[in-house]
């Protein structure tokens, strides 16, 4: 990450990337009068490798219809011990404002024991009485790209090739059943707790950060480095202190702390590193749990550039080398490169060149304050590296890597310009868990169950993915 001292972004129009959560069943109002969808569908294609099923959404009622409190249900059979990915490959509404995940029925027919459920961020926007979404091109496949049968599935219509009505996809607005016909005993329901996938297994590495202190040495036994050596980024001079990386209970779990302090000096400025010594990281899903901090501890004047992060990285072998690889979660809590405050970045790298600076990048952004704990997740596919926080998708990009990369987290000052106080001050930026599973496309749902299921059997620690990819 030593491009980062140069770095600078150019601010673009904020677009707020949220999902629309369900309340409990008790809580989930019915659609108000005028409420009401329906479903138009038609099939892309009937091939072995993927399913394509297309779709619009009609607004049939008399009032208009925040598309985030829409949700459609497509059923199917799934293939024996088979995990799916769903992905957009176009749609009126942007592909960035539909979001799809999967789920197990409760009551498994002949034709149905799964589902992919479709919703829609705040981005989408509303439909008019009359209006309609208009295409949303739309696919699912195995995980592992394997054959997959659709003659066998409930909503699948092979001769429906030009877009018709189709009730064998339910629709639901607010939590209520506005349209179609669910597998006998499945209506959907707006209880988040759904069950979902279970967890695929398979290789992974999990670690809870169980530690003494940065001296432990069995940090260096699983397979991370917590950073002394100088350079970039951020300010230059600067140290990157080992000690003010420390372990410490919160509630029953270990949660590593990385401390950034600065008295407005380079010599008074440390700042924190830890990363996997080994790059053997790629396809797959990461996720942390994080918690970012937008002030001081214990006073002192508030301000300072910082950058709080969890990203994945390899290195650059040349100036726009084609095989480099980075994908990021950076928060800056005070602004900076451009921004004036609270910032927080999901941003993939394809390439760069540090002098002159020339950068190739995606990159999604919410201008808002992220203080507090977050469940961050990414997952990259051989189509898509998909961004979650929280549980709703925050950012959909397509570099993709080339070479597997190392898992670090970094917490560091760009400049000393936010702040140019010369009285001490500290922030801390907080990691609960890191996960990484080898090839298997998660959604947030199964990366809490799997941790779940890890902290269950006291596993504090497991590395079972190989050395090279």
């Amino acid at each position: 990450m030593n491009l980062r001292r140069t770095r600078i972004r150019a601010a673009l129009a904020a677009a707020l990337v949220a999902g629309v959560g369900c309340a409990t069943l008790t809580a989930v109002p019915a659609a108000a009068a005028g409420e009401q969808v329906k479903v138009q569908y038609r099939q892309s294609s009937t091939g072995g490798d993927q399913a394509e099923p297309w779709f619009k959404v009609v607004n049939t009622g008399s009032a208009s219809v925040a598309l985030g409190q829409v949700k459609l249900r497509y059923y199917f059979k799934a293939e024996a011990g088979a995990s799916y990915t769903y992905a957009c490959s176009w749609a009126v509404k942007g592909c960035a404002n539909i979001t799809g995940t999967f789920g197990t029925l409760a009551n498994p027919t002949a034709t149905a024991d799964r589902y992919l459920e479709i919703g829609f961020t705040a981005g989408a926007g509303s439909l008019a009485p009359g209006a309609d979404t208009g295409d949303m091109q739309l696919r699912f496949y195995r995980s592992n790209w394997q054959s997959l049968v659709q003659s066998d599935d409930y909503s699948f219509g092979p001769t429906q090739t030009a877009y018709g009505d189709w009730t064998k996809v339910t629709a639901t607005v607010g939590g209520s059943l506005v349209w179609g016909t669910a597998p006998a005993g499945n209506d959907p329901d707006p209880d988040p707790t759904d069950p979902t996938d279970p967890p695929p297994t398979g290789a992974a590495l999990f670690d809870d950060f169980t530690y003494t202190s940065h001296t432990d040495p069995a940090i260096s036994a699983h397979g991370w480095s917590v950073r002394s050596n100088s350079g970039g980024p951020g300010v230059p001079g600067a140290t990157w202190a080992p000690e003010n990386v420390t372990f410490a209970l919160e509630g029953t779990n270990s949660v590593m702390n990385l401390e950034t302090s600065t008295a407005g000096t380079a010599q008074s400025t440390e700042m924190t590193e830890v990363l996997t010594r080994a790059s053997k990281f790629r396809n797959g899903t990461y996720a942390a749990r994080v918690k970012f901090s937008d002030t001081p501890k214990n006073g002192g004047p508030d301000g300072d550039r910082l950058v709080q992060t969890f990203f994945t990285i390899n290195d650059l072998k040349a100036p726009m080398a084609d095989d480099y690889a980075e994908y990021d979660f950076e928060y800056l809590p005070n602004g900076g490169w451009g921004e004036p405050s609270s910032i927080l970045y999901s941003t993939s790298w394809e390439t760069y060149r540090p002098d002159p600076w020339e950068a190739v990048n995606q990159h999604s952004e919410v201008r808002a304050s992220y203080a507090g704990w977050h469940d961050l997740v990414f997952t990259i596919d051989n189509n898509n590296i998909v961004y979650y926080v929280d549980g709703q998708e925050f950012g959909r990009h397509t570099y993709l890597p080339e070479r597997p990369m190392s898992i670090n987290f970094n917490h560091w000052l760009i400049d000393l310009a936010g702040q140019p106080s010369t009285t001490p001050r500290a922030y801390d930026q907080k990691v609960d868990y890191v996960l990484h599973v080898k090839d298997q496309v998660l959604t947030p749902a199964q990366v809490a169950a799997k941790v779940a299921a890890y902290r269950s059997a006291g596993t504090a620690f497991e590395d079972t993915v190989p050395a090279s990819q």
